[in-house]
């Protein structure tokens, strides 16, 4: 909960249990203690931003007027007993004012640990080679909203972002489609802000900067890794989030109109899953080109010359993960990738790996789906028969241990969640998104990140990722053969 939150709930259920206990009725000074009711719900909303998780304690200065001045003072006091009804009462009525602002907090993110700022900015890029598939207007071409996080030269006065753009528009997505909640559940991520300073200059400590591309989950969307962006950028690498139309939570176009997402919020099997492999390994193949482009002539002139085309990176969580893979295995510009508990999916990788670098994050919850037996699960199968189940669990076992093969690097962090590798650990500490310690998952996601991405698109040596196999021995981090 945030500072004026805090506030408004301490001061003004202070005041109630005051005005309760002592039995307040009628009389001047009880204008003053109102008036610091009324005035704490003004600041808050003002000051922080309201939202509904807050409405009941918005209440409070309501129900302390009608306390005040509805009914009259009995002589000779109360009982006990309707003393502490009243108090109970009162109680019930605080946790439930303080329960959903908990559960749902406007949270922050920690703060870059690299030597630079973070900069952003956001393209609309339409690829008229391809026509959109989702659209029945056959003249619609292929449209695609990226962000890009970057170096950026501090100093210069810039506003901080906020975490989603157009957030009222991407919020019910969120909710809705990656979450399965109504539509304004999450309504609150767009009072969050991010380090990211909006329209920066671009540092220029370096002459040259390597870039990542960055593939949500399906459902997912750009920025659902700010935790993890903004600290590669911070380390001096160019990160650019795309936003997968149709097949991600919600893309908003400059001019207001809205990409919902179309996808079958039920894809079960590999086979249903592959079907998109297509469109995303072509989405990010067109903006590889956009961002050679950008190197090239950026109408900005922000990024001319300053990519190193030589150094291309990739990282994906879930199906962006298996996207991740596909581009490193069949475009020679990405040459290194970082999966985060992503599925293998599309056409296998040879036996004898990806012949990159190639590191695999697995959550311990989708670790231990994979590896449980059937007799362990039959009950919950509903009549799946032992070969339907085994199936699906053997090829991904199979294509793991071919995308790792060949001096690929893995990781599995003890009490993680798939959710436990975006920001959507951060979204509630209820149990189902992160895991125990979100924070902690996304401290190890991170020195891994940046220092395998170092090690191999920087050339410094292994000696930070030996230091944090012995940092974070639970881990169980491996070089596979």
């Amino acid at each position: 909960m945030r500072f004026w939150e805090i506030g408004l709930i301490v001061v003004n259920f202070g005041l109630l249990y005051w005005a309760v206990i002592a039995n307040k009725k009628g009389g001047r000074g009880l204008f003053i203690p109102l008036g610091t009711a009324y005035s704490l719900v003004i600041v808050q909303i003002v000051v922080e931003g309201g939202r509904w998780e807050m409405v009941p304690a918005y209440l409070t200065p309501l129900l302390l007027t009608a306390y005040f001045f509805i009914g009259k003072r009995r002589e000779g006091g109360r009982s006990r007993i309707a003393v502490t009804v009243q108090a109970v009462l009162l109680t019930v009525y605080l946790l439930v004012s303080v329960a959903p602002p908990a559960i749902l907090p406007v949270f922050s993110f920690e703060k870059p640990t690299g030597p630079y700022a973070v900069g952003t900015t956001v393209y609309h890029w339409v690829d008229e080679q391809r026509r959109e598939t989702y659209s029945s207007n056959p003249e619609d071409r292929r449209e695609l909203m990226v962000q890009v996080w970057y170096p950026a030269a501090e100093g210069r006065g810039e506003k901080r972002s906020p975490y989603l753009l157009n957030a009222s528009k991407v919020t019910g997505g969120i909710s809705s489609k990656t979450l399965g909640l109504p539509a304004f559940t999450f309504s609150h991520l767009g009072l969050i802000k991010t380090h990211s300073l909006l329209e920066a200059k671009l540092s220029d400590a370096e002459s040259r900067y390597p870039v990542l591309i960055f593939s949500h989950g399906m459902n997912g969307y750009r920025n659902q890794n700010m935790y993890q962006v903004e600290e590669l950028a911070s380390h001096g690498y160019i990160v650019v989030g795309i936003d997968y139309a149709y097949e991600a939570a919600a893309s908003v176009f400059p001019d207001g109109r809205v990409a919902p997402s179309r996808t079958d919020s039920k894809l079960t099997s590999n086979a249903q899953y592959e079907q998109h492999i297509p469109l995303w390994t072509d989405d990010a193949t067109f903006v590889l080109n956009q961002v050679e482009k950008l190197n090239r002539n950026d109408p900005a002139g922000r990024f001319t010359g300053k990519i190193d085309i030589d150094r291309i990176g990739m990282l994906g969580h879930s199906f962006g993960g298996a996207v991740t893979l596909q581009m490193t295995k069949n475009d020679s510009r990405v040459k290194a990738a970082l999966c985060m508990d992503g599925g293998i999916y599309g056409p296998p990788v040879s036996d004898k790996g990806l012949g990159k670098p190639f590191f695999q994050m697995y959550s311990e919850e989708i670790y231990n789906l994979v590896m449980a037996s059937y007799d362990d699960v039959a009950k919950q199968l509903g009549g799946v028969s032992r070969e339907v189940f085994e199936a699906p669990r053997k090829e991904y076992i199979q294509k793991s241990r071919n995308a790792l093969a060949g001096g690929g690097l893995s990781i599995l962090i003890p009490g993680s969640k798939h959710a436990s590798y975006s920001d959507l650990a951060l979204f509630s500490p209820l149990p189902g998104l992160g895991g125990a310690d979100p924070r902690r998952d996304h401290r190890i996601v991170n020195e891994f990140s940046v220092a395998f991405f170092d090690r191999y698109l920087k050339g410094k040596d292994d000696s930070a990722l030996k230091d944090l196999e012995a940092k974070y021995p639970e881990v169980n981090y491996k070089v596979n053969d």
